[in-house]
């Protein structure tokens, strides 16, 4: 298994990051194009991916839509595109954060050590089970009558909150806040994007759902 793969074509950046995170006690795979990342995830478990935009062949934005179809990985994108809508891009297509380059390696380290706890440590040997739904957080996967769910890092997200807080109305905003962070560069319409595929996973008839229930004005309601 590999803690951390770094998609990055910077010669020098990717050593250089790669030994920062070594003396975190990660284990790490460089790749400099996003076909050798992309290739490189079919066979090997990795756990967190840094990746950068401006790359040889297909670019990060493409790496992150083709990673988050098939795999459930944590994500930071390292760019020097250091527009909104490049931010937006980013983070509506699944990452978790968007960091400027140049970056702090400091700041950097603290964002990977604070995700990648989240994700695994803060939640090891965990299951909650809710009728049909079976969620193993220590491996940050989804089952739905005992079959594996297909989940993006934000629609899993999305559906361990929901289970959590069954049978409550939650608001869009508080739900926005807790998925996304007060400080996102993601607009609010985005949840109702990733309800939208999270009941298509999900629901005998997404346009009737059963368990992810819209309460008009205020949020969402999940039944079993």
């Amino acid at each position: 298994m590999t803690d951390i793969l770094i998609i990055e074509d910077n010669p020098d950046i990717a050593p250089l990051l790669c030994d920062f995170l070594k003396r975190e006690g990660y284990s790490c795979h460089h790749t400099i194009t996003g076909e050798e990342g992309l290739s490189y995830l079919k066979t090997n478990e990795v756990r967190l991916v840094l990746l950068d935009i401006m790359l040889p062949g297909i670019d990060g934005f493409q790496v992150c839509r083709d990673i988050h179809q098939h795999r459930n990985i944590p994500m930071i994108i390292l760019s020097a595109k250091n527009q909104k809508d490049d931010k937006l891009t980013g983070l509506n297509l699944g990452a978790d954060d968007y960091i400027e380059k140049p970056y702090d390696i400091d700041l950097l380290l603290a964002r990977v050590n604070a995700l990648y706890r989240r994700h695994y440590q803060d939640n090891a040997d965990v299951q909650l089970c809710v009728g049909p739904f079976l969620i193993n957080t220590a491996k940050r996967k989804a089952y739905y009558q005992e079959q594996p769910l297909t989940l993006t890092v934000k629609e899993y997200d999305l559906l361990l909150l929901l289970l959590k807080n069954r049978g409550k109305t939650l608001r869009k905003e508080y739900i926005f806040d807790t998925i996304w962070g007060v400080n996102s560069f993601s607009e609010p319409a985005t949840l109702t994007v990733h309800i939208k595929w999270l009941r298509e996973k999900i629901e005998s008839d997404p346009k009737h759902p059963r368990h992810i229930q819209t309460v008009w004005g205020v949020g969402y309601k999940f039944e079993i």
